[in-house]
């Protein structure tokens, strides 16, 4: 078993293209000084608010989805993203669909995802004028380990005391709606033409699809989800496309890039490997897809890294058609 747990190693190593995603710093006046363990960065003499992931190879294709980090010391602005529909009549390449896992929230901490109740948008233009809607978002408490989806066209907003992580089609359009007196500019007619002003629909629930993963997230733009893998394990992630990967906790070995937490590593396409280390690995993994991928995770030493066992397809059918049809 020793002799095959290697060759199959060697073989989805020499055949997968992984990069340790650069970070780059965004600077935001909501932003915190001290950002371990996530990273190094200092942030004391001007805020980080946001982590960027990116390719290391400047010159490489741009990625269809973005991984971020954010850290919030104040809350952030109300605001809303446009559709596709929207964002490439305004000349832009695509909308903004997003998705939040909280990493961790100070006690009282919330978010603001869609509205208390439907207005037309008369009544949320008078809103953001006299600052009512402040009221009118649906505002609700946070904890570790929060999921939130969040379709283009849903009014929220970030309060303080939140690090987490976002996933999001590729686009950094943003209009705000409100911001608390700040002096930064609002964009009320764009950001009223495109609100779904009415109350956000129940989301997903994540779905267990083995012991190792959970399928946070299913939508028409991307899957999300958390591997949690034993420590000492070896696996074969057989990824569609590209693959983001971002470690939570632990620390593995993802094809010859090793990563521990806050770190993010890419995957082109293709099969490789993960040697998980001896505190295990809680991941992030999310993937431009509109179902998520059966065969996506493989223990090596099975009788196959092509294929998954028929026993786990099985357990994962009904899940995966349950969140095709629910998928945004």
């Amino acid at each position: 078993m020793g002799v095959w747990r290697a060759l199959c190693v060697s073989w989805v190593r020499r055949n997968m293209p992984v990069e340790h995603a650069s970070v780059r710093a965004v600077r935001k006046p909501w932003g915190v000084s001290d950002l371990q363990p996530w990273s190094g960065i200092d942030g004391t003499v001007d805020a980080v608010g946001e982590l960027w992931f990116e390719r290391a190879d400047n010159d490489a294709p741009i990625p269809a989805l973005l991984l971020k980090l954010l850290f919030t010391s104040k809350p952030l602005s109300i605001q809303v993203h446009p559709d596709d529909t929207y964002a490439r009549a305004m000349g832009m390449l695509n909308g903004k669909t997003e998705a939040w896992y909280i990493i961790s929230a100070e006690p009282g901490s919330r978010i603001g995802v869609g509205l208390e109740r439907r207005v037309t948008p008369q009544e949320l233009r008078a809103s953001i004028h006299d600052g009512s809607i402040v009221e009118l978002v649906r505002w609700r408490p946070v904890e570790k380990g929060d999921v939130i989806f969040i379709p283009a066209g849903t009014i929220h907003a970030l309060g303080a005391g939140i690090v987490l992580a976002e996933v999001q089609q590729r686009s950094d359009t943003t209009f705000r709606l409100f911001d608390y007196g700040s002096q930064r500019e609002l964009h009320e007619d764009n950001g009223v033409a495109v609100a779904n002003a009415w109350p956000l629909r129940p989301a997903q629930k994540p779905t267990r699809l083995t012991a190792e993963r959970t399928v946070l997230v299913a939508s028409r733009y991307f899957i999300l989800e958390r591997l949690d893998l034993p420590e000492g394990s070896s696996w074969a992630l057989l990824a569609e496309a590209e693959t983001w990967v971002l470690v939570l906790d632990g620390h593995a070995a993802i094809g010859l890039v090793a990563a521990s937490i806050g770190q993010a590593v890419f995957v082109a396409g293709g099969p490789t490997s993960i040697e998980v280390g001896v505190n295990g690995l809680t991941a992030l993994v999310a993937y431009p897809a509109t179902a998520p991928i059966g065969s996506l995770l493989q223990r090596l030493g099975e009788s196959s890294v092509n294929t998954v066992s028929r026993r786990a397809a099985a357990t994962a059918a009904p899940a995966l058609m349950d969140l095709a049809q629910v998928r945004t």
